[in-house]
């Protein structure tokens, strides 16, 4: 199976990717983690980005924040799909990042997650997977068929409390 990489504008980023990590092991979808800043070490995440395809990589989930150009940069210099993550900074609420995030140019796409959206990034990049993995596809109907079953068991027994 190929890889996700996760990769983080800056360490402070961690908490973020670990969510989409956490996600990314659940479902036993190999990744690799690294820390290229869009702004501080250009040449590095241009590289990377740029061999992904070569490297097995089948998607990149960036997480970055404040100007957040690093889904951008990388998404520039790759084919593979970029899944971008806004992080929410303590100045602006993370709104910065999302529209730093979400604003790309026609023919330079960003798939853009909420804002600190590690898990739905992950599960995004194991979609993406799965479209050449059956098995994964199996696994991401389990974790949808868990999440509704959990959905019902809140429901029930909020009914129980409260509908008497």
């Amino acid at each position: 199976m190929k890889k996700v990489a996760v990769i983080m504008g800056s360490a402070s980023d961690l908490p973020i990717a670990e969510k989409a990590i956490e996600q990314l092991e659940s479902l036993n979808v190999p990744y690799e983690v690294h820390v290229f800043s869009a702004h501080r070490t250009p040449s590095e995440a241009m590289g990377f980005a740029s061999k992904a395809d070569d490297n097995g990589i089948a998607a990149i989930i960036a997480v970055a924040g404040k100007a957040a150009h690093l889904a951008g940069v990388l998404a520039s210099h790759t084919s593979v799909p970029v899944i971008g993550i806004p992080a929410q900074g303590s100045d602006l609420g993370g709104m910065d990042a999302l529209l730093s995030t979400v604003q790309m140019p026609p023919g330079i796409p960003v798939a853009t997650m909420a804002i600190n959206g590690g898990k739905n990034a992950a599960i995004f990049a194991a979609q993406i997977l799965s479209l050449s993995e059956p098995g994964l596809k199996e696994k991401l109907k389990t974790l949808r068929s868990d999440m509704t079953k959990n959905v019902l068991e809140s429901n029930k027994a909020i009914e129980e409390k409260y509908n008497k």
